[in-house]
């Protein structure tokens, strides 16, 4: 089911042309304003970032650790608009900042995951934007939580907001992995769909946390069509006053936005709906093939749960649970399936296997005669 909020397109007021994505780009934290000065030259320079961005306040994960220069930065900001003509873009987290960053004109705010993930945090904000014109960008929550995100952003609209976008920059998990902040593409692609006028951004270097990584994350982001990225971008990355890893130089952006490969929904190709018509049908009849055989398998399950029901037996056989995993997983590796991929499938109808059995242990025993 889709949404109905009212949005209007990035190119209403975001400085985008040509069909390129929005590069959005600045220190993480404005640390001095001879450090933000001279990092917005070097961006403008490039020619290939949109606007500028800086940390003015810096939520940490604890105290005693650097929060941000505060409202003086705004000043830096703006020093550093008159100069290279970029927009400015700044985080807010109450309604004291939003407060003083439309006093100093900022051109476009953003709600950070910390914010996101506190409806009253973002009501809060959203209070103190009624009235205003301005664009607003939205961070997925720290937790991979969709109804959050949407939440945030409904709020927001409902303040009268209709230059809205979010901002994909990963989720927190306790597996460890090569991320910072998991991706979790999913959840990206799942707001698009329901959203599907909603403009979304890529934060790869809150997603990767090394610098290493970005350019390939934000290659993805591009390739699932996602409209612009946030590159964290710092004179001297060495010497940053906070997250330090993920940013990159400014020459380092330029390059790397040079190797982007920058592709279309459509082609000029003349055969080529025609032939991905083709091949989507495939598709579509292997799906309604899968579907059926999981239908299938279905009417066997309640077969089986009908039968422990009526034996005594408990739901769950661990050692035959086991058995499903090794056997599938082999299979599914000589198929070239991915081993994550072959387990969540098994997972998911596993559950679903239990969640029918469990039902069925819940009706009467049948008559045994």
């Amino acid at each position: 089911m889709k949404l109905n909020l009212n949005i209007e397109p990035l190119s209403n007021w975001a400085p985008v042309s040509n069909g390129k994505p929005l590069i959005i780009s600045g220190p993480c934290s404005a640390e001095t304003e001879e450090q933000l000065l001279a990092t917005a030259r070097l961006l403008k320079a490039t020619g290939k970032v949109n606007v500028l961005r800086a940390g003015i306040w810096k939520p940490r994960t604890r105290p005693g650790e650097f929060e941000g220069i505060g409202a003086i930065g705004l000043e830096w900001l703006n020093k550093a608009k008159a100069e290279t003509g970029f927009p400015i873009a700044v985080e807010v987290a109450n309604a004291k900042h939003v407060e003083e960053a439309l006093k100093a004109k900022v051109d476009i705010l953003w709600i950070g995951a910390r914010s996101t993930v506190n409806p009253f945090t973002v009501q809060e904000i959203a209070d103190a934007l009624k009235g205003v014109d301005i664009p607003v960008m939205v961070k997925n929550p720290i937790n991979p939580d969709l109804s959050l995100w949407i939440g945030a952003l409904e709020r927001i609209n409902g303040a009268g907001i209709t230059k809205l976008a979010a901002i994909h920059r990963g989720f927190s998990s306790f597996e460890k992995s090569a991320f910072r902040n998991e991706p979790m593409w999913d959840l990206a692609i799942s707001l698009k769909t329901l959203i599907p006028e909603l403009p979304i951004l890529n934060d790869p270097s809150h997603i990767c946390g090394s610098r290493e990584l970005i350019p390939f994350i934000s290659q993805k982001a591009l390739d699932l069509d996602m409209q612009g990225l946030m590159i964290e971008a710092h004179i001297d990355p060495s010497v940053a006053w906070t997250d330090a890893k993920q940013q990159v130089t400014p020459a380092a952006l330029s390059d790397m936005i040079d190797g982007f490969i920058l592709r279309t929904a459509d082609s000029k190709n003349p055969d080529f709906a025609d032939k991905l018509a083709g091949l989507r049908e495939k598709i579509d009849q292997l799906d309604d093939s899968i579907f059926q055989k999981l239908g299938e398998r279905m009417k066997i399950v309640e077969q089986i749960g009908e039968y422990k029901r009526d034996n005594d037996v408990t739901i769950l056989q661990v050692s035959r649970w086991d058995e499903i995993l090794q056997k599938r997983a082999a299979f599914g590796k000589a198929l070239n399936l991915e081993k994550e991929f072959t387990e969540k499938i098994l997972e998911l109808i596993h559950s679903e296997s239990i969640r029918k059995q469990t039902a069925i242990m819940n009706t009467a025993k049948a008559d045994l005669g």
